[in-house]
């Protein structure tokens, strides 16, 4: 982890924009009729509807999507009670978290007010603004009355994150931990240390689960809250222990099966963790020094099961898994508050993710292989894209179900599609391919099996239901393999080419290679060696019709993977060559980048088939081609090389069909800018056109346009490589994909399936 120092912390917040966050439009406004909608006098109308249906502001306003995070700096994070406006950076990051994590914008607000009953006053007269409120860094206990009076008087979701955020993702910790440990948290003793707002929610969460009352010994600064003492305010008298044995935390955690910290750093040690039951859990949530370090807990006690709230070590304690899903929601549902109902959702949905198997984009991110549900992995990573589908839905269904949500959801795969769509982790363009491969599931090779993310993308596309795999190479290291990463190899047939059971396999598929390249210098033997390689076996698969497709290319060499799908499958008629291509899809719509893997150095009639091929790859995707043939020069300004050569063959194409939007050479931003190329160019074929197409005059500029789209776009999802041209669908991947690209590509190949199928039938 990398050290944060203080000159880098103020830089980060001072360089540019000050601060973290900014208000963008998301209307146009570039028009004086624009801002005559946006303002005066369009504005009118949405006012008029609002006054005479309140609930129109859902409507014709961000409402609906709009967080406060209202705070009064008297708890800032382990900073005390500094005042609100130095709390203000801590509640521009939390807004920016709900915007990242959720899609939910978040406004801060600190109000300078620390008397109970006029914060609530202020908070109440800004809340028509808002959809929901968060209240933040707020010191206990005036942090329970302000919440509670909040609740009751207002008709949205307020919820106080320090109290439930963290009781939320601690709870979820600990029925998992528990899981681990195989006790059961009926029977487990358990110590709080600390009785601040989070120690008292953390604790009545724990109750609604199953912890007893009498087995929880809770302390605060003055040692073990017992039912003798007589200092003790309404929330610590609700957890005073009965027991008289017990006076100090070395006392409360002798024996304990959980020590959940709340407090301060350096409080526990490892006398007393050595003290505590077998496979004892520590929670210990100080930040930034927890109440015993990870490694002296480790060192105390081996079998410890251990959480802190620092990212730097497993198992974090994190509200950011928690708060923005649950937001999101209730403001979806337009729920009036978030209940006991919609926290126990959160938190049975948060420990149940764990349980899964984990996302590649996860594993990348913490630099490990597969994370697996167990002693150091009990909880999901705050970077898991699967929390704001399923933490949302869980709360949205709770809401419904308890009768707080003013706008039920009806369709629950549209709605799961639409946080995936919000948060950039799926388009409807992904998700169409995907549903419609879903139709006829067909019979896919995976060429390399013994690959961990091909193994992953094959079952990921399995339990997707878009294909039945047939995964080739060494049996038992797949299986290892599979088990190693977590991975249900069930309805999975597995291959592996080499062993004698397939000699009969190998000898039908070598004979029918013989034949159809006898002419060109293969010998029956010569085949049958070939027949023990991985790409040759595969293909002769789908030419023998024993499979429909296949994914190869992560681990072969393009040019040798080339060589033998010639070979093999031979190029479709009437084209003397294949090309791939990659579909980028952004927020200005899809563009095909062609070729981007096959065709180094293209001659002329190369280029002529790449442009119809991508033109027919356009079509199969449902778009009507508009083609531009890249180059460093515009329609003729440089007469040679290259630019001459796609100027000669758009000449060409033009005269054979007409009907084609083809055009060029050009360079790239005229293809890219309809305004200016029309401008400037108005003789051009594409006028009026959006260019969806770009046919690149060598393989180095479209592998490096499309790598640096990849690279630099925030907004942008790469699809491929996509084959174009084969007599039948085998299809490549690039050597970094994940399995989620895989899965891409395994329903392109499907879907190309299918269309092949019915071309043979009609």
């Amino acid at each position: 982890m990398v050290k944060v120092t203080k000159e880098a912390a103020l830089a980060y917040h001072a360089q540019g924009k000050p601060g973290k966050i900014e208000v963008v439009p998301t209307k146009p406004y570039s028009t004086q009729t624009d801002l005559s909608l946006a303002y005066s006098p369009g504005v009118a109308e949405p006012c008029l509807e609002i006054q005479k249906n309140p609930d129109d502001a859902y409507r014709y306003t961000n409402k609906g999507n709009l967080v406060a995070v209202i705070s009064n700096g008297t708890a800032v994070l382990g900073l005390g009670d500094i005042g609100a406006v130095s709390g203000k950076p801590v509640m521009e990051g939390k807004s920016l978290l709900f915007k990242i994590y959720a899609g939910v914008d978040a406004f801060d607000i600190e109000v300078d007010e620390k008397d109970p009953e006029r914060f609530i006053q202020a908070v109440k007269a800004i809340a028509p603004t808002f959809g929901g409120i968060n209240l933040e860094d707020i010191k206990a206990p005036e942090c329970f009355e302000i919440e509670r009076r909040l609740k009751e008087e207002l008709d949205i979701p307020v919820m106080h994150d320090d109290q439930h955020g963290t009781a939320i993702i601690s709870c979820a910790g600990l029925i998992n931990a528990l899981d681990v440990a195989g006790k059961d948290i009926s029977r487990v003793r358990i110590v709080i240390n600390g009785a601040g707002a989070a120690a008292i929610s953390c604790t009545r969460l724990y109750c609604a689960f199953g912890a007893k009352k009498e087995n929880i010994v809770m302390l605060d600064s003055k040692g073990v809250i017992r039912a003798d003492r007589t200092d003790l305010n309404a929330q610590k008298r609700e957890f005073a222990t009965s027991r008289t044995d017990v006076t100090t935390l070395a006392e409360a955690v002798n024996g304990a099966d959980v020590f959940v910290g709340l407090s301060k750093g350096n409080v526990l040690s490892q006398d007393m963790v050595r003290s505590m039951a077998d496979q004892p859990i520590i929670f210990a949530l100080a930040n930034p020094v927890p109440e015993i370090t990870y490694e002296a807990a480790k060192e105390a006690r081996p079998d410890v099961l251990m959480s802190t709230g620092r990212t730097d070590y497993p198992n974090q304690i994190n509200n950011v898994i928690g708060f923005p899903y649950i937001f999101r929601g209730a403001l979806d549902t337009a729920a009036s508050a978030i209940n006991e109902e919609m926290k126990l959702a959160a938190v049975q949905a948060i420990a149940d993710l764990a349980k899964r198997p984990v996302p590649d984009i996860v594993n990348r991110a913490y630099n490990v292989r597969h994370f697996t549900f167990g002693p150091e992995y009990f909880i999901p990573k705050p970077v898991d894209p699967r929390l704001v589908t399923e933490v949302s839905m869980a709360v949205a269904r709770a809401a419904m179900e308890s009768g707080v949500a003013r706008k039920p959801i009806t369709d629950w795969k549209a709605y799961r599609q639409q946080l995936r769509q919000l948060m950039g982790q799926e388009t409807k363009f992904a998700q169409n391919l995907i549903d419609t491969a879903r139709t006829n599931p067909r019979r896919v090779v995976f060429a390399e099996g013994t690959h961990p993310n091909v193994l992953e993308g094959a079952i990921r596309a399995k339990e997707e239901g878009i294909c039945h795999p047939i995964i080739l190479g060494n049996v038992a290291k797949i299986r290892q393999l599979a088990d190693d990463l977590n991975l249900n190899l069930d309805g999975c047939e597995i291959i592996d080419m080499r062993e004698p059971q397939h000699v009969a396999q190998r000898q039908r598929y070598a004979q029918a290679f013989a034949d159809h390249m006898q002419r060109n210098g293969y010998s029956l033997q010569e085949a049958i060696d070939k027949m023990y390689e991985r790409n040759y076996f595969g293909m002769m698969m789908v030419e023998m019709g024993d499979a429909e497709a296949l994914i190869t290319g992560i681990y072969t060499k393009y040019s040798n993977t080339i060589k033998v799908a010639k070979e093999v499958i031979g190029v479709r008629a009437p084209y003397h060559h294949f090309g791939t291509m990659h579909v980028v899809n952004t927020k200005k719509g899809i563009l095909f980048v062609a070729d981007t893997l096959i065709n180094r150095h293209p001659s002329k009639e190369a280029l002529r088939d790449i442009a119809l091929l991508s033109a027919s790859a356009a079509r199969f995707f449902n778009r009507t081609p508009a083609i531009a043939m890249i180059s460093y020069s515009n329609f003729g300004t440089d007469s040679e090389g290259s630019a001459a050569q796609m100027a000669q063959v758009v000449a060409e194409l033009q005269a054979e069909h007409p009907d084609l939007a083809i055009d060029g050479e050009m360079q790239v931003n005229f293809a890219l800018d309809r305004e200016a190329r029309d401008e400037k160019y108005p003789f051009t074929r594409l006028k009026g056109l959006d260019v969806n197409t770009l046919v690149f005059p060598n393989l180095s500029a479209a592998n490096s346009s499309y790598k640096m789209i990849k690279s630099l776009a925030d907004d942008g999802e790469v699809i491929g490589p996509i084959q174009m041209g084969l007599n039948k669908p085998i299809h490549f991947t690039d050597f970094d994909a994940s399995p989620r690209d895989i899965v891409n590509i395994v329903a392109i190949a499907v879907i190309d399936a299918l269309v092949l199928k019915h071309k043979q039938q009609a």
